[in-house]
């Protein structure tokens, strides 16, 4: 009998094969400039320098590179960044960063920049964890302070043995991240479907006009979808 991480591997290695079948009716990304890379290259600048990069590092690409860069950098300085780096010659550039407690102004002011820009935008409130939750706990919207992620996320993580370090290392480790991408046995869906499905739809339901005033919400989705066109 297989074990569980065998499992889960089995049931992301299916899940590949679904998005490759499936990725060609899906709208592309407007791209910013031809890319110098012999594959499509993705950038992605991350505000942590951690969790997001050890995240979106894990995602296996057969048909582009994923570059995710930490740079410790927030909001409308982060965009700045991003136009800096974006010089290089990327198919795509995306800006992912947090609401935190940064006034309402930079974080909206961020996002709007971005899309001048033709940067996607993966934005949460509050945190990126958020996103992580939503794997698990269809959480539809309203208040929940960044400092209560960590302990929701772990009640899930310790059913499989697994804990995340949000306080220190915070790092999505290789076997953490396998969960994210397996089966969740009681809907019959993977969870990062699950997670999508749950994200986009408090962002549907909101009007997106002061993304820093929606709380709970992320576009990280956003991101999430265009990279599985490329699995």
């Amino acid at each position: 009998m297989k074990n569980k991480k065998a499992l889960q591997k089995e049931a992301r290695e299916k899940h590949r094969k679904f998005l490759r079948r499936n990725r060609k009716d899906e709208p592309e990304l407007e791209r910013n400039k031809p890319s110098k890379y012999e594959k499509p290259t993705i950038l992605i600048v991350c505000e942590g320098k951690n969790t997001e990069p050890s995240y979106f590092r894990q995602f296996k690409l057969t048909t582009a590179e994923v570059k995710p860069i930490g740079e410790g950098f927030n909001t409308v300085t982060l965009v700045n960044r991003a136009i800096e780096l974006s010089q290089k010659g990327y198919d795509q550039v995306w800006c992912v960063f947090d609401k935190d407690d940064f006034p309402d102004t930079d974080f909206n002011n961020a996002i709007q920049i971005a899309k001048t820009q033709n940067f996607g935008v993966a934005y949460s409130n509050q945190a990126f964890e958020y996103w992580i939750l939503l794997h698990f706990d269809d959480h539809q919207g309203g208040g929940m302070h960044r400092n209560q992620y960590d302990e929701k996320i772990n009640n899930h993580l310790k059913n499989f043995g697994l804990s995340y370090d949000g306080q220190n290392s915070k790092v999505i480790t290789e076997e953490i991240f396998d969960l994210l991408e397996s089966i969740d046995e009681k809907f019959e869906k993977d969870r990062k479907t699950l997670a999508i499905e749950r994200a986009k739809r408090i962002y549907n339901r909101l009007s997106n006009i002061s993304p820093a005033k929606e709380e709970s919400s992320t576009t990280v989705f956003k991101l999430v979808e265009e990279l599985n066109k490329y699995i």
